[in-house]
């Protein structure tokens, strides 16, 4: 796949706005004024001469560079200088499309529902393809090159910044195909991957929720958001609201998952991978031996961590055991406190400026210049992320805003994204992408920060006892819970290998999964078993989800090291940010004296959250 493949369509969202305030709907809190993306940075609006312009542009460019280049680079890597332009007119090719790409998958976001916005999205991935088909020859003939005469190029000043992505491109070479091959892979991708993505997103914007209480249906959001309330009745209803349109729609998302399932088994047979997840792996620049590590360190931590402390929750509630819609439900001491966005905007800002002015400084721009997104709309594409869009840009983070504490914590965290993107975009268009075991380091670190500032203005006893319950529940979300999702992905995608899957077979890979990781507390109610349709990284990332538990892990051994003040600590920790995807995880980890490939690593990381675990037994034993 062509970096320009790779930056083509962020799955992002919206209209450039002022930025008004957000008006609160009858019976919603007031969360004062809240941003719009203005993406004007990237073009005006979609009948903006510019993006015509540009489309032309590259394509001109790219048929320019296969003239000028097709067969013809392993002759011309004699000379360094030379195989240096040849990168450089490529690299900014790269970001000219994935500038273009960006700006309509950050459009289609806003309103997935849209029709206006979906056909330009479509156009726009049908224009992209075509235009980085001509490209294709170009990583596939780097790949030919002899490696003597290639280390020997790489000596040239102007080529030996790129080694790292020549380094990267070489782990490709085992797994690429003849030129021809190639195209019709990138063509079909259009009609295969990218059609059956864009049903899903489609179809889940466009899903309404009639729910007990309430007088008008409710999109996604709303109604997962109903089962983190502090009514019972209300958690319940949101999750039978759930369940009842998630089974209306099974079908559908059971060929959705087939489908995908297979065309990637189709794609890794023909490329050579071995293992369902091998891709993932090569993409993240990560070996298997270290994944296998992570996921058997958590899976035999799920007794110590989830089992316990969703049994201790069940008592704390007065249950024998939790109903899965209130595995997320607040404590009895939690304050039922609507954060308003200028208050989260405050606490996040305030906890980044506390570990390093700078890092509050990168992201106070987010929030002035509105490149943020984050009222409730219908239509919106659900959750949040951080779109890097190009190093000639900057970044937009998408929210799904609604005051929960938990809310300025996702907050905290697509910042942290948005920081590490700011900052690796010096390396340019090759090298600033961040594999993902990576990726969620500063966005996770973002939120540790704030979570510890947060803590530490704690007013009482119980008021700390359920802060620090409510951050171990966000570490078993994204450390148990997207183990058992990167294991329901295994097993899907392993039997899928042998036929189609019915939904009743997906439902009860599901449960078991779930019963697994999350333990003998959590009594499952009939409806929880096709729970695993809305989950849109088995669809848009297959096996993305092992990051989030990388990332955590990883972020839990550095945190340690910046309490024990670690020389040096904030200065190393910016470097690697810097760093972008310029260098491997066992390189940037060297400095702090960590590595990824002894299963201790792991486990220090896990100990980290058994920790608070064991605080809140002690917790309870004194009340």
């Amino acid at each position: 796949m062509t970096p320009i493949a790779r930056h083509a369509l962020q799955p992002a969202a919206s209209t450039a706005t002022d930025g008004a305030a957000q008006p609160a709907p009858a019976g919603k809190p007031d969360l004062g004024r809240m941003p719009e993306w203005d993406l004007s940075d990237l073009y005006s609006a979609p009948d903006a001469p510019e993006v015509a312009s540009d489309i032309a542009k590259g394509a001109a460019a790219a048929q320019a560079l296969k003239s000028t280049y097709q067969g013809k680079l392993a002759e011309i890597a004699a000379d360094g200088g030379k195989l240096a332009e040849a990168v450089v007119a490529y690299e900014a090719l790269s970001d000219l499309l994935g500038k273009l790409g960006s700006y309509a998958g950050l459009l289609y976001a806003a309103n997935q529902t849209d029709p206006v916005r979906a056909k330009f999205y479509g156009d726009i991935s049908e224009k992209l393809t075509s235009i980085s088909t001509d490209l294709l020859f170009f990583e596939l003939e780097l790949n030919k090159i002899d490696d003597g005469v290639l280390d020997a190029a790489l000596e040239h000043r102007a080529l030996a910044r790129y080694k790292p992505w020549f380094d990267d491109l070489r782990k490709e070479k085992p797994y690429q195909l003849d030129e021809k091959i190639e195209q019709l892979f990138h063509e079909k991708g259009q009609t295969a991957r990218g059609s059956w993505n864009r049903l899903f997103n489609e179809t889940m914007s466009g899903l309404r929720f009639d729910v007990e209480g309430h007088d008008e249906p409710l999109t996604l959001e709303p109604t997962l958001n109903l089962m983190s309330d502090t009514d019972p009745k209300k958690r319940q209803a949101g999750s039978e609201a759930l369940a009842k349109v998630f089974k209306d729609n099974v079908r559908l998302f059971t060929l959705i998952t087939n489908t995908l399932a297979k065309d990637k088994e189709i794609s890794d047979r023909w490329r050579g991978f071995k293992d369902v997840a091998d891709s993932r792996h090569l993409a993240n620049r990560v070996e298997a031996p270290v994944v296998d590590a992570l996921v058997a360190s958590v899976r035999k931590a799920y007794p110590r961590l989830s089992h316990r402390y969703y049994a201790m929750k069940a008592k704390w509630l007065g249950m024998d055991k939790l109903n899965h819609w209130d595995r997320n439900a607040p404590l009895p001491e939690k304050p039922d406190r609507t954060i308003s966005w200028p208050e989260a905007q405050e606490m996040v800002l305030s906890a980044y400026a506390g570990f390093a002015p700078e890092m509050a400084s990168i992201a106070r721009p987010f929030f002035e210049r509105n490149w943020i997104d984050a009222p409730v709309r219908p239509g919106k594409a659900p959750g949040a992320f951080s779109a890097s869009t190009v190093p000639s840009v900057h970044p937009y983070v998408m929210m799904n805003y609604l005051g929960k504490p938990r809310d300025v914590m996702t907050l905290a965290h697509e910042l942290g994204h948005g920081v590490h993107q700011v900052l690796a975009a010096k390396q340019g268009p090759l090298l600033a992408p961040t594999p993902l075991t990576l990726a969620e380091t500063a966005s996770v670190f973002g939120e540790m920060l704030t979570f510890q500032k947060l803590l530490s203005e704690a007013k009482d006893a119980r008021e700390k006892k359920a802060m620090l319950a409510g951050k171990v529940e966000d570490m078993i979300n994204t450390v148990v819970r997207q183990i058992a999702f990167y294991t329901f992905e295994r097993r899907v995608h392993e039997e899928r290998r042998g036929g189609e899957l019915t939904s009743e077979r997906l439902g009860e890979i599901w449960l078991e999964v779930q019963a697994e990781s999350l333990g003998p507390a959590i009594d499952f109610k009939p409806g929880y078993e096709v729970f695993w349709t809305y989950i849109p990284h088995f669809i848009h990332s297959p096996f993305y989800v092992y990051a989030y538990a990388f990332g955590d892990c990883l972020v839990n051994s550095l945190y340690g090291l910046y309490r024990e003040a670690h020389p040096g600590f904030v200065a190393k920790y910016f470097d690697m940010l810097k760093a972008g995807g310029s260098k491997h995880h066992s390189e940037l980890l060297a400095p702090f004296g960590l590595d990824a490939r002894d299963p201790e690593f792991w486990n220090k990381g896990l100990k980290v959250l058994e920790g608070m675990i064991d605080e809140l037994e002690r917790m309870e034993m004194v009340g």
